[in-house]
């Protein structure tokens, strides 16, 4: 399982990972929707926002936009990971599985379901995101990754619905996805924002996964070391054979 951010350079990490596991399968956090729009892009923005229908929720298109301003900042397109780790899968055989919910779906029952209060927080956070842009993000991944949990149980005093639509349930529906492709095929790759990981990890607790995190991807000596590890499997393997 792969930890990704859907707005960082992390695309040829992602890649070289399938590609030296070879999976049978490759599952991404995308539904059917996103994973079109993300294969029709040619290498542009899968989504414009300002193209987006006024009848998708605000929220929606709001965070669309960031991500594409974020990634843009970094000289990527956003998603392109999944992108990747998709085209290495079918360079491979292997049979791409989109895992997630209809991302617009999601959005209309947060907005629906969240207070006002919390809509208020949430809409200055937002601004402060788009207000301070790259160091914002630099600073949530790093505070994050410095101690996940207390990040995640923060979150969720401060927007109890946003993390139960985004991550609780999403994680629980991912889950089944993944169990029902685990009956077919023993090797797998799992492609997912890296605040999924532990969640899912936590209901697959009955199968053994190897997890892959952000930061791991974005480090480049614990990146040699995973580049490493992988090529001394892949030989010990061959040596048995």
């Amino acid at each position: 399982m792969i930890g990704t951010g859907h707005v960082f350079d992390i695309a040829e990490p992602v890649s070289f990972i399938i590609k030296h596991t070879w999976p049978e399968a490759v599952l991404v956090e995308l539904d059917e929707n996103r994973f079109n729009a993300l294969m029709n892009s040619n290498g542009k923005k899968a989504t414009d926002p300002n193209d987006l229908s006024k009848d998708i929720p605000k929220i929606y298109r709001e965070s669309a936009r960031y991500q594409d301003k974020m990634s843009a900042e970094n000289g990527v397109q956003t998603g392109s990971e999944l992108l990747a780790a998709i085209n290495s899968g079918r360079l491979l055989g292997a049979e791409i599985i989109c895992i997630d919910r209809d991302a617009e779906q999601v959005m209309r029952e947060l907005e629906e379901e969240m207070t006002f209060m919390e809509k208020r927080k949430y809409s200055i956070s937002s601004f402060t995101d788009r207000l301070f842009g790259q160091k914002k993000v630099e600073s949530t991944q790093n505070e994050f990754s410095a101690n996940e949990e207390k990040y995640v149980e923060n979150m969720r005093k401060r927007y109890p619905t946003l993390v139960r639509k985004l991550i609780d349930e999403r994680n629980e529906f991912m889950a089944d996805k993944i169990r029902t492709v685990l009956e077919k095929y023993n090797n797998v790759v799992v492609v997912v924002g890296d605040a999924h990981v532990e969640g899912l990890c936590k209901i697959l607790e009955d199968h053994p996964i190897r997890k892959i995190r952000l930061i791991e991807l974005m480090a480049k000596e614990r990146m040699d070391e995973i580049r490493s590890q992988i090529w001394n499997n892949k030989n010990s393997e061959g040596d048995s054979e």
